[in-house]
C-alpha cells in the first residue's frame, strides 16, 4: 500500500506540527522573559562578547538535542549518544593521525552514524525497550574507548592541531564555526522534519506505531533511521568538543544526553512521541544556556541552576501530560 496514506491516523500527520497554535510559541516567550531579565538586570548580558560565548556554548548540547529530538518524536531515546559522541571523537582523533585532518572529521561523521544505525538495529531486532537498549549501547561504547585508547588522553599529531582546531575559529561577528555548525543543523533537519515525506513518518510513527505500520511505513527503517541521524549529530558534537580540547578521550561528555533531552522536553516536544519541532528544541537550549550565563552573570549559587533546570522540565513534562489528558476528552 502507497505511505501516501496517512489519513488513516490523522493525531499523528505533520498538519499537527504546522499549525499555527499560540501554545506552540509559549516556550519562546518564555526565552524573550528571560533574556529582557537579564538585559535589565546586568550590563554585561547584551554585550557582543557574552552573545557569542552565550552562543558558543550552545553547540555541543544542541547537535545533540537535535539528533534527540527526531528520536523522541518517533517515539524512541537514544540515551547512547554521549558514547557515540565519545567513540566518534576517538575514531575522528585516531583517523586524522592516519589520513590528516579533512578526512578524519568525514571518517568521525561515518563512525558516528555507524554507531547510531547499530544501537537502531539492536532495538529494532531484539524489540527492547529503547531506553534499556540504548543505555546497554552506551555502556559497551564506552567500554571500547576505553580499550581504544587504553584510558589515555588521545591527540592529534603536533603539526595537525592547528587545523584540527578548525570548529573554534571566529567567523563574521567573532561567532565561531562550531556555531555555525550548530544552526545549520537545526535548519536542515528542522526542514526535514517539518516538509518531507520522511518527517510525516516521522511523526506518523511517534504518534500512533500501529496506525502508521498499517498504512504502509516501514516503522523499523523509521527507528534505524533516526538513530542514525542521532548518532551524525552526536560525532559532530564529539568532533567540536575535541576540537576545543584538541584531544578525545573515553570520559568526554558523559552524561550530556540528558542534558539535550531536557532541552528537547523544555521545547515542548512531547515526550511520548508524535509532537514536536526541531526549533523548539533550539529554543529550549537557548533557555538552558541562558540560564547558566545568567547565574554566572548575577554571581548566584549555581547549585541552584539544577533545581531550576529540575523545575522547568517538571512543569514541560506536566503540561504534555495535561494536554494529552485533554485530547483525549474530546
Amino acid at each position: 500500500m502507497k505511505t501516501e496514506t496517512f489519513a488513516v491516523q490523522p493525531a499523528a500527520v505533520p498538519t499537527t506540527a504546522r499549525r499555527v497554535d499560540l501554545k506552540n510559541y509559549g516556550v519562546l516567550a518564555g526565552l524573550v522573559l528571560i533574556v529582557i531579565y537579564l538585559s535589565l538586570a546586568t550590563s554585561t548580558f547584551l554585550t557582543a562578547g557574552n552573545i557569542v560565548n552565550l552562543l558558543d556554548q550552545t553547540v555541543v548540547v544542541g547537535l545533540l538535542a537535535v539528533g534527540a529530538t527526531l528520536c523522541i518524536i518517533s517515539g524512541v531515546f537514544d540515551l547512547s549518544a554521549s558514547a557515540n559522541l565519545a567513540m566518534s571523537a576517538i575514531a575522528g582523533v585516531y583517523f586524522t593521525q592516519a589520513f590528516g585532518v579533512t578526512t578524519g572529521f568525514i571518517l568521525a561523521l561515518l563512525t558516528g552514524t555507524v554507531l547510531g544505525t547499530l544501537t537502531g538495529l539492536l532495538i529494532v531486532v531484539t524489540r527492547v525497550h529503547s531506553f534499556i537498549g540504548s543505555l546497554a549501547m552506551s555502556i559497551i561504547y564506552r567500554g571500547i574507548a576505553v580499550v581504544l585508547t587504553g584510558g589515555a588522553i588521545l591527540s592529534p599529531l603536533p603539526d595537525q592541531l592547528d587545523a584540527f582546531r578548525v570548529w573554534t575559529r571566529p567567523t563574521f561577528g567573532g561567532i565561531t564555526m562550531a556555531t555555525v555548525l550548530v544552526v545549520l543543523a537545526v535548519v536542515v533537519f528542522g526542514i526535514v522534519l517539518w516538509g518531507t515525506t520522511f518527517g510525516r513518518r516521522i511523526y506518523a510513527v511517534g504518534g500512533n506505531e500501529e496506525a502508521a505500520r498499517l498504512s504502509g511505513v516501514r516503522t523499523p527503517l523509521i527507528h534505524i533511521s533516526v538513530f542514525a541521524i542521532s548518532g551524525l549529530c552526536a560525532a559532530a558534537a564529539g568532533m567540536v568538543l575535541a576540537s576545543r580540547a584538541g584531544s578525545a578521550q573515553p570520559a568526554m561528555a558523559t552524561g550530556i544526553e540528558l542534558t539535550a533531552i531536557a532541552a528537547v522536553v523544555i521545547g515542548g516536544t512531547s515526550i511520548m512521541g508524535g509532537a514536536g519541532a526541531v526549533w523548539r528544541t533550539a529554543v529550549g537550549v537557548l533557555i538552558l544556556t541562558v540560564i547558566a550565563n545568567g547565574f554566572n552573570l548575577m554571581g548566584w549559587d549555581t547549585t541552584y541552576q539544577q533545581v531550576v533546570t529540575g523545575v522547568l522540565i517538571l512543569v514541560a513534562v506536566a503540561a504534555d501530560s495535561l494536554l494529552l489528558q485533554r485530547l483525549r476528552r474530546k
